[in-house]
């Protein structure tokens, strides 16, 4: 498996697992100061990379009237200061090829989104940054083609990509999980990310705005670790109940440590097992 490093952290970590986590979007300086302080404590609590992650900006939104954003530059230096102030990486995600120039002075990830998956443009120009490419899985892709996305943004001689597996369609308003996916895209040769937290969305299900059923982050999120990943995505916020998007799949941040615990105790179950 391709391993690299994205600023500090040399990644997948010893062990084993690195955590991408953070707001759905950057709302504001005190909220993502907050939750940046509480995942840096995490990381040296538990021993595990984090990759800070926060959207500058909301371009895929089921309304017109939905929040988008505090503004593009004031987002991205607030991104940027929180790698300033923990030496954290941060990652954003693009969704123009405009867009990724700005976007790259500011972070150490840049993220495909998962509708976004296919567009080869947008993929070559995010690589040919030279930064660390996680690549969402599309709700509507087979495991084994998202090698041709990383193909794409390695033809630019990056090797820092990431793939993620967020959910596959199933009808109107749901997503289901293929853990046969995770191996699958694994076989690329690519670290492999389970986002835990839009695997449990519910896309436009809530009037208008995507909706969601967080019971099943944590059972899901386990059920990745057992089958085996690299990294896991979980978006967290400090009143998820408030927050201007995804508010009903975010992860409350007090609560975050516990998972986190529970994951890397599980993980260490595993290689246990697989050691015999």
């Amino acid at each position: 498996m391709q391993k690299f490093s994205i600023g500090s952290l040399e990644l997948p970590g010893s062990r084993g697992l690195f955590l991408i986590a953070g707001p759905c979007l950057v709302e504001g300086r005190q909220m993502v100061m907050q939750v940046a302080s509480e995942l840096d404590r995490i990381s040296k609590e538990f021993g595990v990379p984090v990759v800070f992650k926060g959207s500058y900006r909301k371009a895929n939104r089921s309304s017109a009237g939905s929040f988008t954003g505090i503004g593009d530059r004031e987002a991205l230096e607030l991104l940027a200061e929180v790698r300033e102030t923990y030496g954290m990486p941060v990652l954003t995600d693009v969704h123009e090829t405009g867009e990724v120039e700005l976007a790259a002075k500011y972070v150490d990830v840049l993220q495909i989104p998962a509708f976004l998956c296919r567009q080869t443009d947008l993929l070559v120009a995010a690589a040919a940054t030279g930064l660390a490419v996680n690549i969402k899985k599309g709700q509507f892709m087979a495991p084994g083609d998202m090698a041709y996305a990383a193909e794409k943004a390695a033809s630019t001689g990056n090797r820092k990509i990431m793939l993620t597996e967020r959910g596959t369609t199933f009808g109107y308003h749901n997503l289901v999980v293929d853990f046969r996916s995770l191996p699958i895209m694994a076989d690329s040769g690519w670290p492999v990310v389970f986002d835990a937290t839009h695997s449990v969305q519910l896309p436009g299900a809530a009037s208008g705005v995507s909706g969601g059923d967080r019971r099943f982050l944590l059972p899901l999120a386990r059920a990745a670790v057992a089958t085996g990943i690299d990294g896991l995505f979980v978006e967290v916020h400090p009143d998820p109940a408030t927050a201007k998007s995804d508010a009903a799949t975010q992860v409350r941040l007090e609560e975050f440590a516990a998972v986190v615990g529970e994951l890397l105790q599980l993980q260490t179950c595993m290689q246990s097992i697989q050691s015999r």
